[in-house]
């Protein structure tokens, strides 16, 4: 997480805790028991992804842990790889980082209250503006890059709490988890042909958190809270053809003829969001 968003959601928190002490004034016990609706909003990041690479399938069996050889034996790609977005044909070039960016959400849910623990469900559904880059690069010199973001996100999470007599709510979450994701690919190869297969594709995982929420009147409600997030993708590949490029292509000299790329099959997301619910 970027270290500038530490002081607004640091006092969001404390906002959050003062909240209840502030609203209450000696009346009736809170009582979370009802429907709710409501946004959030805040940040969505990754994990460092140095060590995924590029997988292949050379001899067209689905199985994407080849490896595509020269005519001498060589590896084609032993250059090495890079969690971005190449900047030139080369290691050495650099490659220019994942994005993080804000993100939205709306949800709607249902609380019920049992003494002093609370438990609910609630759906969500927004937008995360993040976009994940993994390049390889070849010997011949030339990069490969493949880039997946989310164009809309949502889950399906159970929530179990525990409420202090001011209206504090600490908890813990998790659930199912959406999200319909878009592919794309460049390369600085001009000589082979690049045939993308399922550039959009549904991604569906689970997800896993924690937050604190805390009641500032009978009808509203703030927070915040951090989810990590997993979607299991994977349907995305790009298939290599000939193009304008020699017999003796690495791509081609292969068992089937061709090569087949895809990247792998998790895609890993974290968000850290301030809510607000208007409660029934």
């Amino acid at each position: 997480m970027k270290s500038n968003l530490i002081a607004p959601l640091g006092a969001t928190l404390a906002f959050v805790l003062a909240a209840p002490a502030m609203a209450q004034d000696g009346g009736a016990p809170v009582d979370w028991t009802g429907p709710y609706v409501g946004g959030s909003f805040g940040y969505n990041f990754q994990k460092g992804d140095g060590q995924e690479h590029i997988r292949f399938d050379t001899d067209g069996d689905g199985d994407f842990h080849d490896v595509v050889t020269t005519t001498s034996g060589a590896n084609a790609f032993s250059p090495g790889t890079c969690g971005g977005g190449a900047l030139g044909r080369t290691p050495a070039s650099g490659c220019k980082d994942d994005k993080d960016a804000i993100g939205w959400m709306g949800h709607v849910g249902y609380d019920r209250q049992f003494g002093s623990i609370v438990v609910g469900v609630v759906a969500e559904a927004g937008r995360a503006y993040v976009d994940d880059k993994v390049t390889e690069f070849s010997t011949t010199p030339a990069f490969y890059t493949m880039r997946r973001s989310i164009d809309w996100n949502g889950n399906l999470r159970a929530r179990l709490g525990y409420t202090t007599p001011g209206g504090i709510m600490p908890y813990i979450t998790g659930g199912l988890a959406y999200a319909k994701v878009k592919n794309g690919f460049t390369t600085s190869n001009g000589a082979n042909s690049f045939t993308e297969v399922n550039r959009k594709e549904d991604g569906w995982g689970w997800t896993m958190g924690g937050g604190v929420e805390a009641k500032v009147s009978d009808n509203f409600s703030i927070g915040a809270r951090y989810l990590w997030t997993r979607y299991n993708v994977g349907d995305y590949r790009v298939d290599v053809g000939p193009g304008t490029a020699p017999a003796t292509n690495p791509f081609l000299i292969t068992p089937s003829g061709g090569t087949s790329m895809n990247r792998g099959d998790k895609f890993d997301t974290q968000s850290v969001m301030v809510t607000t619910s208007f409660r029934f």
